[in-house]
């Protein structure tokens, strides 16, 4: 059985909007602001797991824009992000262009829980804050992978907003990628 694993650059208060500033936010590329040299081999890494990725709408039209050019300059991690299966969450893309890319509407939480039966590697949830909060709802994460840049971003999606389901997590692991970049693993904590 496949397991969902979220895995997000966050910031210290939260923020999940724009690590990368690609999405022109005032306050994105936060997370260039600190070198990170073992989040490659990290991602490479979590890439090679994966079996999907299910993004959500705005994420998807994102990474579909970027990274199809990317294949040629960003090796083998720009082959597997184009190569892999891609499942897109939206009510209003009617065509998913990106390849190996299919668009899921309806009833999200028992698609995604059938996708857990179909799967035995991960399935990669990348951004998609919307999409996360669907599914933290239902209690479809098995994971949380969380790539803490020291800064304070101030304002921008949260990766737990207000109003979020109160729960408990497992630390199961923690790696430091960068001199002041962290990679804070946790799973939901079983019941005591």
């Amino acid at each position: 059985m496949g397991k969902v694993v979220v895995s997000e650059f966050i910031s210290v208060d939260g923020v999940i909007e724009d690590p990368g500033g690609s999405e022109g936010t005032a306050q994105g590329g936060w997370s260039f602001r600190h070198p990170a040299p073992g989040s490659e081999p990290f991602k490479l890494d979590e890439l090679k797991a994966g079996d999907l990725m299910l993004l959500g709408r705005s994420t998807y039209e994102t990474f579909a824009a970027a990274w199809p050019a990317r294949e040629e300059t960003s090796g083998e991690f720009g082959s597997l992000m184009n190569s892999m299966p891609k499942v897109v969450v939206s009510t209003t893309l009617t065509e998913a262009t990106w390849r190996n890319s299919t668009i899921m509407s309806g009833d999200v939480p028992a698609q995604v829980a059938k996708l857990k039966e179909q799967h035995d590697g991960d399935i990669l949830v990348y951004g998609s804050a919307m999409l996360i909060d669907t599914l933290r709802q239902h209690g479809l994460i098995d994971e949380y992978r969380l790539m803490i840049h020291p800064v304070v971003v101030g304002s921008g999606k949260r990766l737990f907003k207000d109003g979020s389901v109160p729960a408990d997590l497992e630390l199961v692991e923690s790696r430091p990628v960068g001199p002041d970049v962290i990679v804070l693993t946790y799973r939901p904590a079983r019941t005591r």
